[in-house]
């Protein structure tokens, strides 16, 4: 798939750990980890906003485009 999830290198550079942010947002460990390894099919806007809110970042900084041609 070409969308790449950099959620691990945001939350290394924020020095939180997943079980935290899993926290903050109401998801549970599982479903971030889920999310985290570019397994899930899908994502909220709703948890995409709550994961930007927390980690004071853009969306931008977590999805990432690259084409694999």
């Amino acid at each position: 798939m070409p969308i790449i999830i950099n959620l691990d290198l945001v939350l290394a550079k924020r020095k939180m750990r997943s079980v935290e942010l899993a926290k903050l947002i109401g998801i549970t460990e599982q479903n971030l980890s889920i999310l985290k390894t570019g397994k899930a099919k899908a994502i909220r806007i709703s948890t995409l906003d709550a994961i930007c809110k927390h980690l004071e970042c853009q969306p931008g900084d977590i999805l990432e485009f690259k084409n694999h041609e």
